[in-house]
């Protein structure tokens, strides 16, 4: 009888380990996965990259003209949370207006920078479900635990020694809401933990008139924007009585937080851990080959020559172009947008 070989799982290469480290430290990415290419485009289906927040990307998924498509459509695809297929081309889409074609799920570009070839890329934003800290052991904050599965969030009971003896934005980074429910117990130094580390939404579990005296207690401590972030009594008016009813007016103003344009942002990382940003803008334009090109000075390339403020650049070749004769560009710019107007 041959003696048994162990099986031995193939090793993660290092953008897998990359993706486990990010998913693990609660850092929102995209994945983007070439699944079809037409020669003579350098990727190959397979290629893997990582699309992060802030616009930078690890791994290969196209030379430099590419991957300025691919960053704005990932960043839009982090932000929005949708999966896109992305079609990039050299050539006019079929409705031959030179806007990008946008269908359901998918979107297709025309990138005039492109050496030929084709791809097609799988973009998967893998964002952290959203963080619900509840501080208390009281009948509401029970309730609200109960909810974490159903809703698909983080929800994590926190005692005094989660919050209280960390206190600031390193315990609470990344957290979109503190629900505070302890009836009295420590809430004051679990509310001034909160709001200082800008967490995006925090309610206080309490009668409008006790709330008002808590906030009011903390005037030495809070200024008055500080306190008006305060949500007191925490939830949406819905009539609610029983603690699962409170729980769920509640988590309905949690979502309505999270899913708020202007609190929905998005992490980075950073050496010494996550911080909430603002998204990357993914408005500019290219003035010489007309592409849309993500607004990040840390990936875009980008210049200030010709007094028209600044440009961005899907790659360092349009960049010198335009600083040789910016004049040219900035006439051509005003044309156009006199011709649109």
């Amino acid at each position: 009888m041959s003696p048994l070989v162990p099986v031995v799982p193939p090793r993660a290469g290092p953008l897998e380990a990359r993706m486990a480290e990010l998913t693990g430290r609660r850092v929102p990415f995209v994945k983007a996965t070439v699944v079809r290419a037409r020669r003579p485009a350098s990727a190959r289906p397979g290629d893997t990259a990582l699309v992060l927040a802030d616009g930078r990307i690890e791994g290969f998924v196209g030379g430099v003209c590419a991957e300025a498509t691919v960053r704005v459509q990932a960043l839009r695809t982090l932000r929005d949370g949708e999966s896109l297929l992305l079609r990039i081309s050299p050539e006019e889409p079929a409705d031959g207006t030179g806007e990008p074609v946008v269908e359901e799920g998918a979107v297709s570009v025309r990138n005039p920078c492109l050496s030929g070839g084709e791809l097609e890329i799988f973009l998967e934003p893998l964002r952290p479900a959203p963080r619900v800290l509840v501080f208390g052991e009281s009948p509401v904050a029970r309730a609200l635990l109960g909810f974490g599965p159903a809703l698909g969030y983080g929800i994590t009971p926190v005692s005094g020694a989660d919050m209280l003896d960390t206190p600031g934005a390193e315990a609470l980074a990344g957290t979109r809401a503190v629900v505070i429910a302890s009836h009295g117990r420590d809430e004051e130094q679990a509310l001034l933990s909160a709001v200082r580390a800008g967490v995006p939404y925090v309610g206080l579990v309490a009668s409008p008139r006790r709330g008002a005296a808590v906030l009011a207690g903390l005037a030495h401590e809070l200024d008055e924007e500080q306190r008006a972030r305060v949500r007191t009594p925490a939830g949406l008016w819905i009539g609610a009585r029983t603690p699962g009813e409170i729980a769920l007016s509640i988590l309905a103003e949690v979502v309505r937080s999270v899913r708020s344009p202007v609190t929905e942002a998005v992490e980075t990382e950073k050496a010494e851990g996550a911080q909430v940003i603002a998204p990357v803008a993914v408005a500019a334009i290219d003035p010489v080959c007309g592409m849309e090109v993500a607004d990040s000075p840390a990936t875009t390339p980008y210049s200030d020559a010709g007094g028209a403020g600044r440009q961005w650049f899907c790659c360092p070749s349009c960049r010198e172009a335009y600083e040789k004769d910016p004049v040219r560009y900035a006439r051509v710019r005003a044309e156009t947008e006199a011709g649109a107007s």
